[in-house]
């Protein structure tokens, strides 16, 4: 049995450093991510715990234009229906948000859960199935803390409509959209986020999410 590698204090401030620095970009430059650079990216989040080891993530690269054209009408009327729903100066201060990178950003990457899997034989999610998928989200953020860790920003788009986009990209049968990803340069860095520098809300205290018993 092999022992794991020790993890000290200067890591341990490294990784708190790494978690605080990530960031949900939407301002990307457009130059190139080199494919090298996304494979290990999609290497490292498939080595995220999930239930029944079924490893039920599915990565989609959307390179083709007709595809990314999907991707952006449905953010177009999924952002204008959001925008209906809000009035006065929320309204107001949603229509200035910048909310997605989808022009600018040189990978989009669909990540879906295959809900017909047969790895992992049920274990584990037979009284909750929604264990797949929270199993992808595991995945997508051990991404997400790879690619901080090499400079690179990761975008979450989720005003789409799934439907629309599961069907643009032609997937298999069973496959669930959980997430559309944007890959790329950050034209910024802040250690902040993105709606609380906009005025949108700022970040709870972990004290008002904690419950005794």
């Amino acid at each position: 049995m092999s022992a794991p590698p020790p993890f000290g204090p200067e890591f341990k401030a490294a990784l708190r450093d790494l978690m605080l620095w990530r960031r949900d970009v939407r301002r990307f430059r457009t130059d190139p991510l080199p494919d090298a650079d996304v494979a290990r990216l999609i290497d490292l989040a498939c080595v995220a715990p999930s239930v029944g080891n079924s490893q039920p993530w599915r990565f989609v690269l959307v390179e083709s234009e007709p595809c990314r054209r999907a991707a952006r009408e449905s953010f177009a009327r999924a952002n204008r229906a959001a925008l209906d729903g809000y009035d006065g100066e929320s309204r107001a201060l949603y229509a200035r948000l910048k909310l997605e990178g989808l022009h600018a950003a040189p990978v989009h990457l669909a990540v879906f859960a295959d809900e017909a899997t047969g790895r992992g034989a049920g274990l584990g999610r037979q009284t909750m199935p929604e264990t797949l998928r929270y199993s992808v989200v595991g995945a997508i953020h051990h991404l997400w803390l790879a690619a901080r860790a090499e400079g690179i920003g990761v975008g979450w788009i989720s005003i789409l409509e799934p439907g629309v986009v599961t069907r643009a990209l032609s997937v298999p049968v069973g496959w669930a959209l959980v997430a559309y990803l944007c890959l790329g340069w950050p034209v910024e860095e802040h250690l902040d986020p993105e709606l609380e520098r906009a005025g949108w809300q700022a970040r709870a205290t972990p004290s008002g999410f904690i419950l005794r018993r």
